[in-house]
């Protein structure tokens, strides 16, 4: 088993914004979708694989993966460590491609030079980062997805049942880098000086990013990151919001 697969964590039941994997964000699309679609571009992963909850509510997941005939695995609700886990030994995947769902905005091109780099190296885990070493996942630029082993997912559920680790899957790994062989790639620094929020968790944010990707999608459907930033820098004033909404909603 070293086959590298895609697992997406979706769920209908958030608390700030309820079935805001389904609700319609591009026409008739919600941003589950929506991704899903995109990741179309990318050909260098095994497998596609939505990780959902075992609850009646996310039975709508499913059916929407099976209209995308990509694969999906049911596993706990709060323990989201022990769901990826479980998916990843059901379809034979040793190496993962985290990507959370409520980012429509994910880079392909960097998704594609995370997984080729993952094939050279041997890590447990593999990441973009801030200028002060911060994995992107716990930004709000909503662009990039992390690598991670199944060994080194496993190894956290051993060592610890602490809510906090089981609910975000690779945290305890960043938070104790001696455990762990970590390697973490600079996002350029220009990036970084822009306050950008691109992921999903409340209706504002649901709201201000239909507009934009709307803006992207029609001109390149296949947009990239310059293609956003190139839109937000025309319309400026999306980052003062942006820059609000990141205040109230620290991770």
């Amino acid at each position: 088993m070293n086959k590298l697969g895609i697992i997406i964590q979706a769920r209908t039941g958030s608390t700030r914004l309820p079935s805001k994997m389904i609700l319609p964000f591009y026409g008739n699309d919600g941003i589950l979708s929506i991704l899903l679609s995109r990741l179309t571009q990318c050909k260098l992963a095994d497998s596609i694989i939505v990780a959902t909850t075992s609850s009646s509510p996310d039975d709508a997941i499913c059916d929407l993966v099976r209209e995308h005939r990509v694969k999906c695995f049911r596993g706990d609700e709060n323990d989201v460590l022990d769901r990826f886990i479980q998916a990843a030994r059901y379809y034979g995947i040793s190496k993962i491609i985290r990507i959370c769902a409520d980012n429509p905005f994910l880079d392909i091109e960097s998704l594609d030079s995370l997984i080729l780099a993952s094939e050279n190296i041997d890590a447990d885990y593999v990441s973009f980062c801030t200028s002060n070493h911060t994995p992107t996942i716990k930004t709000h630029f909503g662009f990039w997805a992390e690598y991670v082993t199944l060994a080194a997912l496993e190894l956290v559920a051993r060592k610890t049942a602490e809510k906090v680790y089981h609910e975000h899957v690779t945290n305890y790994i960043y938070t104790h880098p001696n455990d762990f062989k970590i390697i973490l790639n600079p996002i350029p620094a220009d990036l970084e000086k822009r306050t950008i929020r691109l992921t999903i968790d409340t209706l504002t944010d649901f709201r201000i990013q239909q507009k934009i990707f709307q803006a992207v999608f029609e001109v390149n459907p296949r947009f990239t990151i310059k293609d956003v930033v190139s839109y937000l820098d025309g319309h400026a004033c999306l980052y003062a919001t942006m820059d609000e909404i990141i205040k109230s909603n620290q991770k």
